[in-house]
């Protein structure tokens, strides 16, 4: 292994640097001032793409910085979409968990441990809801703490509220009911709570990488979601035969469905085809969509 010895570069270094390597900038105040808001190592993401030599970071010929900093935007943009669609996700399965897990199991389900198949997933879950519960300054919660000191935490409705969309998923995935869970996927119009445990993982992924401001555009992503033949959908959906799991546009369409099918006048489509239409340079293919994906069902604008 090799001691880490580059020393950090000035944004005047930096700028010297790229054109260095054949991108072109042809206003270096306009430069200076991006790189002055938005890191080197933030943008690389956009630059790479535009490299022939990945190991060098030598760039292609005639490629421009501004287009980086246009798609950079174009990803912020699109990240506030998928954010707060996931948002009305995160809310209505939170809101459906806790009502049919506790009209069934009681108040109290998520602190009893038989009721989940992995013992040891189900302890590392509750201790993050512990945490969770810990360190809240919800109102709720404090007047609760305040009124009763058994059990140790409040009922699945208020405990449940303050968890992460990332524990939350987990209590369902390791959930030993699977006929609630069937209940729940269904009620959303999808077919098995297979397909919706395998939604609810890959959404969570990428939420994280919203809220951590990275990349989202021409990403290979690691939770790839089930993507059910439409056949079987209850909904208007996709042909999936040349859709690839781990790219951006599976996974839009699965929060399109979702959430077509909690507030079917929702805005989601629309602000992504109008964000797409004002950026004619971005390229979808980088994102998995495929040529006719305008055609698709889910797609089509109403």
């Amino acid at each position: 292994m090799r001691q880490y010895d580059k020393q950090p570069i000035s944004i005047e270094e930096q700028i010297n640097q790229l054109k260095c390597r054949g991108l072109i900038i042809d206003d270096e105040a306009y430069a200076k001032r991006i790189l002055s808001i938005i890191s080197y190592f933030r943008l690389a993401g956009y630059l790479r793409p535009m490299e022939y030599d990945k190991k060098l970071h030598i760039f292609k010929k005639g490629k421009l910085f501004s287009n980086a900093v246009d798609i950079y935007y174009f990803d912020k943009d699109l990240r506030a979409i998928i954010f707060n669609a996931i948002q009305t996700i995160e809310i209505a399965i939170r809101t459906r968990m806790i009502q049919k897990f506790s009209m069934e199991h009681g108040p109290f389900w998520f602190m009893e441990p038989s009721l989940f198949k992995n013992e040891k997933m189900y302890q590392k879950c509750f201790t993050s809801i512990e945490t969770d519960f810990n360190r809240s300054k919800e109102d709720f919660i404090e007047e609760h703490r305040q009124k009763y000191d058994f059990p140790k935490m409040p009922p699945a409705w208020k405990t449940l509220e303050i968890v992460s969309f990332g524990t939350l998923c987990k209590l369902y995935c390791n959930f030993k009911d699977n006929s609630i869970k069937k209940i729940i996927a269904r009620e959303f119009n999808i077919p098995q709570h297979e397909y919706l445990e395998s939604w609810m993982l890959s959404l969570v992924a990428l939420r994280n990488c919203c809220a951590h401001h990275s990349r989202v555009w021409n990403r290979t992503y690691p939770m790839k979601p089930k993507l059910p033949n439409s056949k079987i959908m209850r909904w208007k959906w996709i042909d999936i035969s040349n859709v690839e799991p781990s790219r951006l546009y599976a996974l839009l369409c699965c929060i399109l469905y979702w959430t077509d099918n909690i507030t079917p006048d929702n805005s989601i489509r629309t602000n992504i085809i109008n964000l797409l239409k004002n950026n004619t340079n971005i390229d979808t293919s980088a994102m998995g969509f495929p040529t006719n994906w305008k055609e698709e069902p889910l797609w089509k604008v109403r």
